[in-house]
C-alpha cells in the first residue's frame, strides 16, 4: 500500500498556508496547517483510511510482519477505527484472499466505534475486572496479536503525560500477558523519556524478541514510539 509519500513526485508539491481567524489559538493554525500539508493524512483520505494512523501499523508490520493471514487480533482502544481497517486486510478477516486462512479482528473501546467490515468491535474497558475472559470468549481462544495505540488525555504537562502513556502501555501488556497464545505478538505506543525501562525488562522477559522503533508515519516532533514485542513465552503455571 502507498503510505502518500510519493503523491507529490515528478510535480510540483504546493503548501497549503492557513490564515489565522479570529478566536482561533496559534496553535490550532499550526494544526490546521500542519494537517493540510501532511502527506499520510492526504493519503488517509485518498485511500479510505480512518486516519493517518493506520499507515504506523502498515510500517510496522511491513517490517515485522506479525499482522498473517489466520491470526485473531485484539485492537485496544480501537477508535477510530483505523488499524482494525489494516488488520482486517492483513489477516484475511474477510476471507478474500483465496487459499488463505480467515483471521479475525476484535477491537474494544470505551465509546461506540463506527462499524469496520470485517472486524467485530466492543464497549469495553479492558482495565475492568474480567475483561480479559470476556475477550477470550468473543475470540473464542486467544489472540495471535495485541495491539494498543492509546494514549491518555494530554494534561500539558510533558512529564505527567508521559507516565500517563506508560502507565496504559503496562496495563495494555498485562492484559495481553492474559489473552495471548504462546509465540504471540505485543504492539504498543510509548513515549520516549525515561520511564519505560521497567515495562522493557518485563516485556524482554516475556517475549523472545522485543524490538523499539519509530515508524516514517509518526511525526519527527513526536516523542512516540512503537515497542514490538513477539514471540511471547506463555504463562507460567500459575497464570494458566
Amino acid at each position: 500500500m502507498s503510505t502518500g509519500k510519493s503523491s507529490g513526485r515528478g510535480q510540483r508539491e504546493l503548501k497549503v498556508k492557513v490564515k489565522t481567524a479570529r478566536g482561533r489559538k496559534t496553535s490550532s493554525t499550526r494544526w490546521l496547517q500542519r494537517q493540510l500539508n501532511d502527506p499520510y493524512v492526504a493519503a488517509a483520505r485518498r485511500e479510505g483510511y480512518r486516519g493517518r494512523a493506520a499507515y504506523k501499523l502498515i510500517e510496522l508490520d511491513d517490517k515485522y510482519r506479525f499482522l498473517v493471514p489466520g491470526a485473531r487480533v485484539v485492537d485496544l482502544g480501537c477508535a477510530p477505527g483505523g488499524w482494525l481497517q489494516v488488520a482486517v486486510a492483513r489477516v484475511n478477516a474477510l476471507g478474500e484472499k483465496p487459499g488463505k486462512r480467515a483471521g479475525f479482528v476484535l477491537g474494544v473501546d470505551l465509546q461506540e466505534v463506527e462499524p469496520v467490515p470485517g472486524a467485530e468491535a466492543h464497549v469495553l474497558d479492558f482495565l475492568a475486572e474480567g475483561a480479559d475472559t470476556q475477550v477470550k470468549t468473543w475470540l473464542g481462544g486467544r489472540a495471535d496479536v495485541v495491539l494498543s495505540d492509546m494514549a491518555a488525555a494530554a494534561s500539558g504537562h510533558k512529564q505527567t503525560d508521559h507516565l500517563r502513556i506508560m502507565a496504559l502501555c503496562e496495563a495494555a501488556a498485562h492484559f495481553a500477558f492474559d489473552v495471548l497464545e504462546e509465540g504471540g505478538t505485543f504492539v504498543a505506543k510509548v513515549l520516549a523519556g525515561g520511564a519505560e525501562g521497567e515495562l522493557q525488562q518485563v516485556l524482554k522477559q516475556r517475549f523472545r524478541k522485543v524490538a523499539n522503533v519509530k515508524p516514517p508515519a509518526s511525526r519527527a516532533d513526536s516523542s512516540e514510539k512503537y515497542v514490538v514485542a513477539q514471540g511471547f513465552r506463555g504463562r507460567g503455571e500459575s497464570e494458566a
